[in-house]
């Protein structure tokens, strides 16, 4: 959009932009109505505080129809990106994951900073890049260029973004800085053991001396960003001279911080005594768990897991919301006819029903989300997991504890004890847990449970290789589903697109899926990062025994022949799953094949 004469007459006078002149360069632009603007005028002079606002979020803030568009709100956003294309400048939506907060901090002072309206954004040897929310206030700039020796390059983004992660960055850094000062200095504090279930309320110490105040603030920000970005797992790195901190979104892992290694030291202790470790311990791998808050005020659980490594410890936070366990199975992924035979399996008095798949690819809220839904007053639903994953008031949890003797085995010979009706084994590894899971479903309950296995028809070898006999597979297995977890394109953003013929048999692999008409594409917007893809959803594979395949269990299983002999039997491979995905717009071709399995023999087949 270019600049008539008039709007430019009235956006580039040189200085900070007036409230006014950006009421009546709108007005010219038929972004708003003349009436609109005088109300704002008005509402602005009526309402002065000791607060000053930006001109832009006060109009934001007047929530006013976008006459350009009827039906819209003149957001903040659209008024920022307006803005640069009248100012000549480029607009940018700050990601503070793609900023090195530790590199532009050290440009210019936060006072500096503050005082201009400007954050740092980009650091390189040649080059500086300041977001500014005031395009025609540039004597700064020009300053910034002799003193850093520097060229300094300038973007526009939105006030309220500059005006919180200038707060954000240099908060950060100022408490990274005093953590390394105080690390140095060696002080120390002790701190109480908390309950399992008690809340941690971030901001508030509590049981760490003062002087650890800035380590709390790094760990605090650290939760709340994390939250913010949607982010599964927090993974905390150290190495030798930095840690690293990096985030998983949508299953993509994001590095986001660099931290000095005393402090990344002093931040692994402050998580281990949130989580009830034993902080003395850094030889030996130990689990533990955070219950907090979000800023949005909704209770968050961490699953806390260190492992020394050759630098120190490597502590991974694996974020559940708890809302992910109350998906009906539309959300889930699942189709109304996988719906249906899911339900056909786990809604039976007894059997024992599998998950399938790699670590990561959902297995544990598909389970939590069934479990929620057959969880009613009428029936007694125990778990037995290592760690417990979600602590849920519907169920009864218990942890395994190998240290005394309470393994999976040992845990399901308890709750059998306990009159279950249906009992959930979060892992089957050994011999002796399959055959007391057997042996539950031998005695009238229902068993859920996972493997580790790539397909469906794969479970039944693998129960054999533990050696469960095969007539106890016989009678006691109803079904197995694996899945896999793939990223879902943006809503906001994605476009239609023909898909590649090739690349669809690729996906497909001789199945008779037709070609669809339109499938859609990643772009990238504001609300996914620019990264095209936002959430994540399931595709299943779905093999329910039925009598013929109960024939074919032996002890001298021919896997390939009884994965065709499920495939006649009505069961859908992953791939055609993942092609319905693909054909409803919700993922694309690229994204599934990154997933998915290698191809075993008994895909190899047309149907």
């Amino acid at each position: 959009m270019a600049a008539s004469p008039q709007i430019a007459s009235l956006l580039g006078r040189r200085g900070r932009l007036q409230l006014d002149d950006l009421l009546a360069a709108l007005v010219v632009d038929n972004y708003l109505l003349a009436d609109d603007a005088k109300h704002v005028r008005m509402g602005a002079r009526a309402g002065r505080s000791t607060v000053e606002l930006h001109p832009l979020v006060l109009i934001a803030n007047a929530k006013l129809a976008n006459q350009q568009e009827p039906g819209q709100p003149l957001g903040l956003e659209l008024l920022t990106e307006w803005l640069a294309s009248h100012a000549g400048l480029p607009y940018l939506k700050i990601d503070p994951m793609k900023i090195n907060a530790a590199a532009v901090t050290q440009v210019v002072s936060l006072a500096y900073a503050k005082r201009h309206r400007i954050l740092p954004v980009a650091a390189s040897a040649g080059e500086m890049t300041f977001a500014t929310c005031e395009p025609f206030d540039d004597d700064w700039a020009k300053d910034l260029a002799q003193m850093l020796r520097r060229d300094v390059n300038r973007v526009v983004a939105s006030p309220l973004d500059i005006n919180r992660y200038l707060q954000e960055f240099y908060g950060v850094q100022r408490s990274i800085q005093l953590a390394q000062d105080a690390k140095a200095s060696g002080s120390d504090s002790a701190a109480s053991i908390l309950n399992f279930e008690q809340l941690v309320e971030l901001g508030k110490g509590g049981e760490v001396g003062a002087d650890d105040r800035h380590v709390v603030h790094i760990v605090d920000w650290l939760l709340q960003y994390a939250f913010e970005q949607r982010a599964s797992d927090i993974h905390l790195e150290p190495r030798r001279d930095t840690g690293h901190m990096r985030f998983r979104i949508d299953g993509v892992m994001h590095k986001v911080f660099e931290l000095p290694m005393p402090v990344m030291t002093a931040v692994t202790a402050r998580i281990k005594i949130l989580a009830r470790m034993d902080v003395a311990e850094k030889r030996r791998p130990q689990d533990g768990r955070i219950k907090t808050r979000s800023a949005s005020g909704r209770e968050v659980e961490l699953r806390i897991s260190n492992m020394p490594t050759a630098f120190g410890e490597k502590v991974v936070m694996r974020i559940f919301d708890p809302d992910l366990v109350v998906k009906d199975f539309a959300q889930l992924g699942f189709s109304p006819a996988e719906t249906a035979q899911w339900r056909s399996m786990v809604e039976r008095p007894h059997g024992i029903v599998l998950v399938t798949g790699p670590t990561g690819s959902g297995k544990t809220t598909t389970l939590y989300s069934t479990l929620r839904h057959l969880a009613t007053p009428e029936l007694n639903v125990c778990t037995v997991e290592d760690p417990i994953e979600m602590v849920s008031p519907e169920f009864n949890q218990m942890q395994v504890h190998a240290a005394i003797d309470l393994d999976f085995a040992a845990g399901v010979r308890t709750l059998l004890r306990q009159d279950p009706d249906i009992i959930m084994v979060g892992e089957i590894r050994d011999l002796e847990t399959a055959q007391m899971a057997v042996q539950a479903s031998l005695t009238g309950h229902l068993v859920l449970s996972t493997l580790h296995t790539n397909d469906a028809p794969s479970a039944v070898t693998r129960l054999l290789d533990l050696g469960v006999p095969h007539y106890l597979i016989q009678s006691t297995l109803t079904g197995v589903v694996a899945q896999r977890l793939v990223r879902t394109l943006c809503a906001h953003c994605k476009q239609p697109t023909t898909q590649d013929a090739d690349a669809w048999t690729v996906l497909t692999h001789g199945w008779s899926a037709p070609l669809p008409p339109q499938v859609f594409k990643p772009r990238g917007c504001l609300e996914c990062r620019n990264t095209g893809f936002m959430g994540r959803t399931g595709i299943y594979e779905m093999m329910k025994l039925s009598p013929r395949l109960r024939g074919l269990i032996s002890a001298q299983l021919d896997l390939g022949h009884f994965g065709q002999a499920a495939l006649s039997e009505g069961m859908r491979p992953l791939r055609l799953s993942a092609a319905d995905q693909v054909a409803a717009g919700l993922t694309t071709v690229e994204e599934i094949l990154t997933v998915l399995p290698p191809i075993e023999s008994h895909d190899d087949t047309d149907s």
